[in-house]
């Protein structure tokens, strides 16, 4: 667990080191996601930062952590500046908050986010996919040749079967698609069906309808592999079509 924690802060350190050279327009250009600035994308990482590290107090046996909601147009009032600053603090207080926390602390950690129940090792895995994700949105704007850290895609690969379940949706085909990734090396197997997408660790030894890099695959199932980001792949171009439709993002 010591490990994982440490890729989430050097992901906590790759935003702050790219967000120290963005200028004031920069803050206020569209991000990856359409809807978004590079300042929003920030204030949800912010928000998000505070959110965990009150439902960690609320857990352990703190008062109750505010509504979501007030904490968002808390955020969402902010300035594109102040977004910016504010969302680093937050970042590095939630680090700092992970750290402070006692043997005892981490095995006692248990609280529900929506139909999930929410271990310590879950708070690290799922802030590592969160983190990784919009620190990306940040970092494409500016080189969309970036891809997803090294080291926090082999995390993020232990939750894919999880986190399909909420960014897959049906595209009406029956089928199952093999995909083999490079760093790291692994093999899956992608469900599609009339009412549901699965993805599931593949024994290796089915002939792999895509090839492409690790990185690529996570940023495929959060929605993040359209055309202008997609890097050099072996295999199904429509297939792999397919599966943008049917991981359309989050």
């Amino acid at each position: 667990m010591a490990d994982e924690r440490a890729v989430l802060e050097a992901s906590v350190e790759r935003l702050r080191t790219l967000v120290a050279g963005l200028g004031p327009e920069e803050l206020r250009a569209q991000a990856y996601p359409s809807e978004w600035t590079v300042a929003d994308v920030l204030s949800h990482l912010g928000s998000g930062a505070v959110i965990a590290s009150r439902s960690l107090d609320e857990a352990l046996g703190g008062v109750a952590a505010a509504p979501p909601q007030s904490i968002w147009d808390e955020w969402n009032a902010k300035a594109p500046d102040a977004k910016a600053l504010a969302a680093l603090n937050a970042d590095r207080a939630l680090i700092e908050r992970l750290h402070a926390l006692s043997d005892d602390e981490c095995h006692r950690l248990n609280f529900s986010v929506g139909p999930m129940s929410v271990d310590y090792a879950c708070v690290i895995r799922l802030r590592i996919n969160e983190h990784l994700r919009h620190t990306w949105d940040i970092g494409a704007v500016f080189d969309p040749s970036v891809g997803l850290s090294p080291d926090g895609v082999v995390i993020v690969f232990e939750t894919l079967p999880m986190i399909a379940r909420f960014t897959g949706k049906p595209t009406g085909a029956t089928r199952e698609l093999f995909v083999h990734t490079t760093e790291p090396d692994r093999d899956f197997v992608v469900g599609l069906s009339v009412d549901a997408v699965s993805i599931k660790a593949a024994d290796g030894v089915q002939t792999s309808s895509l090839e492409l890099p690790g990185e690529a695959f996570a940023r495929l199932i959060y929605g993040r592999l359209d055309l202008d980001h997609t890097p050099a792949f072996k295999g199904d171009e429509a297939g792999l079509e397919e599966l943008r439709h049917a991981f359309p993002g989050v």
